[in-house]
């Protein structure tokens, strides 16, 4: 017969199950390839560390982490197939400063980033350099503010795309200095670029690894950097933070995982990135790239997001920023 506290230790060893179950996954976690997914095309700088840290998953598990890329929609549609996608840490999104974005950027979206995601890592960082054509008369960041007041709605700045980084870093810029710009948007980075080497646009806000050779030559004038320190690769240009203070942009890549996957799992993946980002081969192509390291915690990866995504929504519902 079974007796009170029998039934009861019974009850209690199967509510437990899943529990010690999932524990037991975790521990073996990984049995089976890991996709990675890339919101952009491949040979973007997002794709390519992605890439690279893929391998060392790989090799650090014994088990094949692949880059899947998902292009489309800002990435909207690489971050949608992930958020449905099984809470057991077999696909993974590689979350881009693109993501933050996009979640005020879009009026209905498949998902919610910090509802949807459970942040698992930071991969690397890229600040923006603000610069000119050699031709246009400012020489600082304080004299292009002067000239932008003196000529309101006469400088047009050029971006990657409607809620690129480039574009919201620039939106920001007009709403601490207070000055007028003309947004010009391209289809990337390139013939945003090259409008600017001809003076068709005035500035722009662009990421530095895309910018830094025409820097080098001189066929660009760099005024600041949106960094909250000084530059290895341009230590004589300064902070635009220095002039508007509080002024910080960088676009970014981390891992992120479906809500409700294992913190083991995700713990797991956290300390192999770390292992990765710490191979000096990494670090290398990381700051070739123009970028930095950015090893970080679950917990403040996720910050970062929050952060990011309240900034960007304020600036984007501020300047009326809607999606293409």
């Amino acid at each position: 017969m079974l007796t009170r506290r029998s039934f009861q230790r019974l009850a209690a060893g199967v509510v437990a199950l899943p529990a010690v179950t999932t524990v037991s996954l975790a521990q073996a976690y990984p049995t089976q390839p890991v996709r990675l997914v890339v919101g952009f095309a491949a040979g973007q700088a997002i794709d390519i560390l992605a890439r690279l840290i893929g391998q060392s998953l790989s090799e650090q598990f014994a088990q094949q982490f692949i880059v899947e890329n998902r292009p489309g929609a800002g990435g909207n549609i690489a971050a949608e197939a992930v958020a449905r996608a099984p809470a057991d840490g077999y696909t993974l999104l590689v979350i881009g400063a693109n993501n933050p974005i996009n979640a005020t950027l879009y009026d209905k979206l498949g998902f919610d980033l910090l509802r949807d995601f459970a942040p698992v890592a930071g991969i690397y960082r890229v600040y923006q350099v603000m610069e000119v054509n050699p031709a246009f008369p400012a020489r600082t960041v304080p004299e292009f503010i002067a000239y932008a007041k003196a000529n309101p709605g006469r400088i047009n700045f050029g971006s990657a795309g409607t809620g690129s980084v480039a574009h919201v870093t620039g939106e920001w810029f007009k709403m601490m200095a207070g000055v007028e710009m003309l947004h010009v948007p391209y289809r990337g980075a390139p013939l945003a670029l090259a409008d600017l080497l001809s003076g068709q646009v005035q500035v722009m806000f662009d990421n530095l690894p895309s910018s830094i050779e025409h820097i080098r030559a001189g066929r660009l004038r760099p005024l600041g950097v949106s960094t909250p320190g000084r530059l290895k690769l341009l230590p004589d240009v300064p902070p635009i933070g220095e002039f508007l203070p509080g002024f910080e942009t960088s676009a970014f890549a981390g891992l992120g995982a479906p809500a409700g996957t294992p913190h083991e799992v995700v713990d797991k993946l956290n300390k192999a990135v770390a292992v990765a980002l710490a191979d000096p081969k990494i670090e290398a192509k990381i700051l070739d790239l123009g970028g930095v390291p950015m090893p970080m915690t679950p917990a403040e990866f996720g910050q970062l997001l929050a952060h990011e995504t309240e900034k960007w929504g304020k600036v984007i519902r501020a300047a009326n920023i809607k999606a293409n």
